[in-house]
């Protein structure tokens, strides 16, 4: 993927996608229904995003660090499945996941760490072309995977980071403030839809989905903080 990640490559990304789209959030609007114990903590622009850019993509080697209950896991699976390959690795302190990823979503696909992630770095493979982070919110976490798990990463590659734009701009001394410094620094760009951030561009897109009758809430939120960018 060479393409800056910007709101035209979303949009053409949703265009391109609509039917496989449309058929994945109706499978994933049945996995939120009762009496399931799955906490969904992404929004939908930032899930479908997120499956957006693996289609795109076509990773064989997805490393997600966060898991909780598995929302952002079952739509990293349906990406893989719809792709026809690759391999999840995923890292958390708790397994609630494990209960809510259908077995025919996970089998083959899927390998999961419980842990603290800064002890099985080694366990992280450094072949990954994906990486989705949505774990302690920290700046100390935050400083710990630019600086032990960034180098491991090889450049070039879609990274995805949670709760990083609540606001305008990222509250001091938290895992956004670092992540966009390092950012900055770099002079490494990031997309985000973040309707406090970009309202623009949060407007723009449920537009887009309107039109592709996408438009139907999977889930109610206003909050959609996630970083999108192509590591360099």
């Amino acid at each position: 993927m060479h393409q800056a990640l910007d709101v035209d490559h979303i949009v053409r990304l949703y265009r391109t996608y609509t039917n496989d789209l449309d058929r994945v959030r109706k499978k994933q609007r049945k996995l939120l229904a009762p009496p399931t114990s799955l906490k969904a903590q992404l929004d939908d622009l930032e899930a479908e995003i997120t499956y957006l850019l693996l289609r795109e993509a076509q990773p064989q080697t997805v490393v997600e660090i966060g898991t909780f209950h598995g929302w952002s896991t079952s739509w990293i699976l349906r990406a893989l499945h719809d792709n026809g390959s690759g391999h999840l690795y995923s890292y958390d302190v708790v397994n609630h996941v494990v209960r809510n990823i259908p077995e025919q979503l996970s089998a083959g696909r899927w390998t999961f760490t419980q842990g603290d992630v800064r002890e099985n770095l080694e366990k992280i493979p450094d072949t990954a072309d994906f990486l989705f982070i949505d774990a302690a919110h920290s700046a100390s976490f935050a400083r710990w995977y630019i600086q032990h798990l960034m180098p491991r990463i090889r450049p070039g590659i879609p990274v995805c980071i949670h709760d990083v734009l609540h606001g305008r701009r990222a509250l001091p001394f938290t895992e956004g403030a670092v992540v966009l410094r390092w950012l900055a620094e770099r002079e490494n760009a990031y997309f985000t839809a973040s309707r406090a951030h970009a309202p623009e561009i949060h407007a723009r897109l449920n537009d887009v989905k309107r039109t592709l009758a996408l438009g139907l809430p999977l889930r109610d939120s206003k909050d959609n903080p996630m970083i999108f960018f192509m590591l360099r």
